[in-house]
């Protein structure tokens, strides 16, 4: 078998286990919604963020220990391992009874995150320099593992519980746990082992590299592109069903059209990346990142202000009043009526409605410039659905493309510990999928609205950005001081 045939094999089984993996990660996005929504436990908003969170901390605080495991061992032995031990949690999911025996074994299997990790270091080292971004874009697909979870496991939760409605939902975490087994004995059988060449170091000498302030700045992003993106894999399913009344399973359908596009695009994205570069693909995503989620901030809303009203032009008596007129002295004045506002959910703009209401009486002596009727604006605005799913489809893809750029930085820059520093990247991107839902629920509580996780989200965009720009500048005025001198002079 020639190398890039074997290399193929490996990479094939890498994002298929990635896939699994990721499909695993997210579980609680789905199965939690259903059994708040089905009265089977009846979890807070916030214990419900916090379900969806723990997976995800678990994943992400051990991809640095994982990845240096990936460097110093292999990532067969590792992947295997880590796969067979997840599945154990999850065949004691069923008998979880309350929040927190949920939740710790909600963290113990959402270390099948770490998978990330493990698939980075084992996948580079297959792969010459200039494949690596196609490589790891390719394995990067992975990521549409949690569009496996929100459009295969809303239906098949309803099938399980037809039967039993109040246990039903339990064999669904048997199913996924069976599932790690098989991917994992593969691993065993058809994998071969392989580890980047590299000499013995003491851990100190692995850490070494996360004192560079590069490596934190790679992880803001994957904070924003990766974590935000796990985060809303499963913040949009029960966003979806409060927001516009969708069912579980047209819900989880939204929610996929979310996650599947972003993962698959991620190859595309390490073929950008290749091509033109990391840091112009990243302006890219970043400033859509800015403009998606600031049209995202607007929610459904319903707002009442002051309007045009009718002033009195002259001084007088009001001798006469109807529900279109006032009548003061001699002078008439007209008076709109209020009317139906005639909007419905399909609409895309905002509707607008106007009226005056009567304030003075019968017989009352006015002034001049005394208000005689008070103006008021109704303005009501659905949010189209449509139009929300569109623009979340289309953050998800720029951040799939996002991802594979992120990461295409880590070879290039450290090639000799990219398990080392792509664990703390994905640490830093996981714990975004871990502070996200938890952070969302509070928002919500604290605001009562649902798009006040777009807000955060923009605010991250810009930073991010900023950061990036910031640091091109200082380059540039290092590498070529007489030039950006020149440019500043002309501004």
């Amino acid at each position: 078998m020639s190398n890039l045939s074997q290399s193929h094999r490996i990479l094939f089984l890498n994002t298929l286990a990635f896939t699994i993996s990721f499909a695993c990660w997210t579980l609680n996005g789905v199965l939690v919604t259903f059994l708040v929504d089905r009265g089977i436990f009846n979890w807070s908003v916030v214990e419900v963020g916090w379900l969806l969170g723990l997976p995800i901390l678990s994943g992400a605080i051990f991809r640095l220990p994982i990845g240096i495991l990936t460097d110093k061992y292999g990532g067969k032995k590792v992947f295997s391992t880590l796969l067979l031990l997840c599945s154990i949690p999850l065949f004691l999911l069923p008998f979880a009874g309350s929040f927190w025996e949920f939740a710790i074994l909600s963290f113990l299997f959402g270390l099948v995150g770490t998978s990330f990790a493990v698939g980075v270091g084992y996948t580079s080292v297959w792969y010459p320099k200039e494949w690596q971004g196609r490589a790891l874009g390719i394995f990067g697909m992975g990521n549409a593992g949690a569009a496996v979870t929100t459009f295969f496991a809303p239906s098949l939760l309803n099938f399980l519980s037809e039967t039993d409605a109040e246990n039903g939902w339990k064999m669904l975490p048997v199913i996924y746990g069976v599932v790690l087994v098989v991917i994992g004995l593969l691993f065993v059988f058809f994998a071969k082992n392989k580890k980047a060449a590299t000499v013995a170091r003491s851990t100190s000498e692995l850490l070494a590299p996360l004192k560079n302030v590069r490596v934190w700045r790679f992880g803001a992003y994957y904070f924003l592109v990766f974590g935000c993106f796990v985060a809303y894999s499963q913040w949009l399913l029960p966003n979806f069903m409060n927001v516009y009344h969708t069912t579980l399973v047209m819900g989880g359908m939204f929610a996929t059209m979310f996650s599947l596009p972003s993962g698959i695009i991620r190859a595309f994205g390490g073929y950008l990346s290749d091509k033109f570069g990391a840091r112009t693909v990243m302006y890219w995503v970043l400033g859509s990142s800015i403009a998606i989620s600031f049209l995202l901030i607007f929610p459904k809303m319903e707002v009442f202000t002051t309007g045009p009203g009718v002033l009195a032009t002259n001084n007088g008596v009001v001798t006469q009043i109807s529900a279109s007129e006032i009548k003061v002295g001699e002078k008439k004045y007209n008076v709109n009526a209020k009317s139906t506002i005639t909007s419905s959910d399909s609409d895309i703009l905002p509707v607008r409605n106007s009226w005056q209401e009567i304030v003075v009486k019968q017989n009352q002596e006015v002034k001049k410039k005394e208000l005689l009727a008070e103006g008021i604006t109704q303005i009501k605005f659905n949010a189209n659905m449509w139009i929300y799913l569109v623009l979340v489809v289309l953050i998800g893809i720029s951040w799939g493309i996002g991802k594979a750029a992120v990461f295409k930085h880590i070879p290039e820059y450290f090639p000799n510990e990219v398990g080392v520093v792509g664990g703390m990247v994905g640490l830093i991107g996981g714990l975004g999928g871990f502070i996200g839902p938890i952070l969302f629920g509070y928002l919500l509580n604290a605001t009562g609205l649902w798009t006040s996780s777009w807000i955060f989200i923009f605010l991250i965009s810009v930073g991010c950005l900023l950061w990036m720009h910031r640091t091109i500048i200082n380059i540039m005025r290092e590498k070529m001081p007489q030039f950006t001198k020149g440019i500043e002079r002309n501004q």
